[in-house]
């Protein structure tokens, strides 16, 4: 019987500013038919928005033409890879016209495809008149946008591909849609296979951070191999959606049923209703098989029709920030830290109100080499060397400015040993918010464009009515006062992550019958209760999923990171470290339950 054909996609960046060698190793030391890559975050399209105010000719990620491209071009055409890139950020047709002059320089015939129509910043009036809300906090649309782009999915880049495209330039799509196009195109999915598209989409969300599923960012990582080599992945599909997460032979890292859990639980909400342009997937019966060393086989996504509307991510600009760092060292370090931050602080604050300035708007001191990231979890508070973080917000850059010439003084004309600020007098930078609503998918006009020929893509509606039954919660042990205590990290695994201001930890457990007792442990008071140094009082709420799948339940937190992103003056705005801090919560168990 002849073999089941097999699709291969590697994706060699999970951000703008991921290692420029992913991509050689890639294209070097696998065979795959597809390279992608994933640019953008909220972030970054302010940063390209603001760039192309300086250059019109930038907006896009310089670096993927440049480094990564160039040297790899001959390689991609002699076999034949084809290529599929967000990098287009907020001007992808000067991200196409650099590229297409590197493709002739080197006298290759490739052809280059754009993605349009996610750019939204012409429709800002209209909006405006529509008095659009912040689909989160309700607030009203800013006057002033720096970007304003609506996710796009897969169909337009799968159209590219069928119209002869070798590389595929976009703007803002959702991660995931680079990979569910050339599927879409290969095995000529319908736009209505939505557990194909679910299970396309999910390999999109594996491997759209890069070396995040191959070991990266992993709880165990000591078992984790060759940290200065990491494999990046690469997803094998069959025309059935079942796909196997792999790397590069003789790369380091790791791929386990656990990293790729860890990845799956990643920045995501609710798991049965994660909402996509192309369709609504619900991951929570999915199944990891490990078939091979590194090598997981993964099955069981499912779908339904999307929304009828795009999600649209706006950036604006929200006054100005500044933070400084410095070392106190010596016997009562920590008093010492806050003895000064709140001196700079008072002394900044008197001087702007004599001037008629009103005080910050934000302010946030973290001490940080005593637990202050853990709050009232915090164990080690005491230590003989301690880094003081300081940032404040304020409307006037110039406020943020005087803030900044006045850390010197500190270090001869308060108490001892501050030493070392780091990275010298700091500057003032925007603070950039990012403002979310749904337009409807009908106002966009979707198109790609070859070579200056612009073609419509048409994409489906899709459904209002989003109702499912929610899974109901599994076993939950009863306590019986004979249990013992355990730190949470012994009986599961955990992976945090960001959207906006929200964080979600997902939480898997290391076996099977754990996970009732982590049900009785990871109450939503319980950890509200842990994690309430970071959670809002007025507006953050905690909530608990389950994933039958794969033994999890995943724990959203919202409104938890002080703002998010660029907005947030905290040292973790994305709660990167949030699971490891539930990870050091105490559970109790039964005697002898863990080994």
């Amino acid at each position: 019987m002849e073999d089941q054909r097999i699709v291969k996609i590697g994706c060699a960046s999970g951000f703008w500013g991921d290692t420029n060698t992913a991509a050689f190793q890639l294209v070097h030391l696998s065979d795959i038919n597809y390279l992608v890559f994933d640019y953008l975050s909220e972030i970054t399209m302010s940063i390209m928005a603001k760039a192309m105010m300086t250059n019109p000719e930038h907006g896009y990620a310089l670096d993927f033409v440049s480094r990564v491209m160039t040297p790899l071009l001959k390689k991609i055409s002699d076999k034949k890879i084809k290529v599929i890139s967000n990098a287009g950020g907020v001007n992808p047709l000067a991200c196409r016209d650099a590229l297409q002059k590197v493709i002739e320089a080197q006298g290759l015939n490739l052809k280059v495809a754009v993605v349009l129509g996610d750019d939204l910043m012409p429709s800002q009036a209209e909006f405006k008149s529509q008095n659009i809300k912040e689909m989160f906090s309700g607030e009203d649309l800013p006057s002033h946008l720096a970007s304003c782009n609506a996710y796009l999915g897969a169909i337009p880049i799968r159209d590219a591909l069928a119209a002869g495209a070798d590389i595929v330039i976009t703007g803002r799509v959702v991660d995931s849609a680079v990979v569910l196009a050339p599927l879409m195109h290969e095995y000529q999915w319908s736009v209505d296979d939505y557990d194909k598209l679910a299970q396309g989409s999910l390999a999109g969300h594996i491997i759209e951070c890069g070396a995040q599923c191959t070991g990266g960012n992993f709880t165990d990582w000591r078992l984790v191999e060759g940290f200065d080599n990491m494999g990046f992945p690469i997803v094998e599909v069959k025309e059935d959606a079942s796909f196997i997460v792999t790397k590069p032979k003789g790369t380091g890292g790791l791929v386990s049923t656990a990293t790729v859990a860890e990845q799956i639980v990643y920045e995501i909400g609710n798991p049965q209703a994660y909402l996509l342009p192309d369709v609504s997937c619900d991951f929570s019966q999915v199944k990891l098989q490990q078939v091979a060393e590194h090598r997981v086989l993964v099955t069981g996504a499912t779908g339904r029709a999307p929304t009828q509307s795009y999600k649209v991510s706006a950036t604006y600009p929200d006054g100005y920030r500044v933070l400084v760092s410095f070392l106190i060292a010596g016997r009562e370090a920590p008093e010492k830290a806050q003895v000064i931050a709140d001196a700079i602080l008072n002394k900044c604050e008197r001087v702007l109100a004599l001037r008629s300035v009103p005080p910050f708007q934000e302010k946030s001191v973290e001490i940080l080499g005593i637990e202050s990231t853990y709050g009232a979890n915090a164990r080690h508070t005491e230590s003989r060397e301690v880094v003081v973080k300081i940032a404040v917000k304020h409307m006037f850059k110039e406020a943020c400015m005087f803030f900044a010439s006045e850390i010197a003084q500190a270090s001869t004309g308060m108490a001892p040993a501050l030493a070392g600020i780091v990275g010298g007098r700091p500057k003032a930078s925007p603070v950039i918010k990012l403002f979310s609503f749904l337009v409807d998918k009908s106002k966009l006009n979707v198109e790609i464009d070859i070579n200056g020929q612009r073609q419509k893509v048409e994409i489906p509606q899709g459904l209002a009515d989003q109702s499912f039954t929610q899974l109901p919660v599994g076993e939950v042990a009863q306590f019986t006062g004979d249990e013992v205590e355990v730190a949470l990290v012994d009986i599961a695994h955990a992976r945090s992550g960001d959207k906006g201001n929200h964080s979600n930890i997902g939480v898997i457990v290391r076996q099977a019958e754990y996970l009732p007792w982590i049900r009785a442990n990871l109450t939503a008071e319980n950890v509200t209760k842990y994690m309430q140094h970071v959670l809002n009082p007025e507006t953050s709420k905690v909530i608990r999923y389950e994933i039958e799948g794969f033994n999890a339940l995943n724990i959203l937190l919202e409104n938890a990171l002080g703002g998010g992103g660029i907005a947030s003056l905290r040292i973790d705005p994305q709660g990167k470290a949030f699971a490891q801090q539930l990870l050091d919560m105490t559970v109790k168990v039964p005697k002898g339950l863990v080994k």
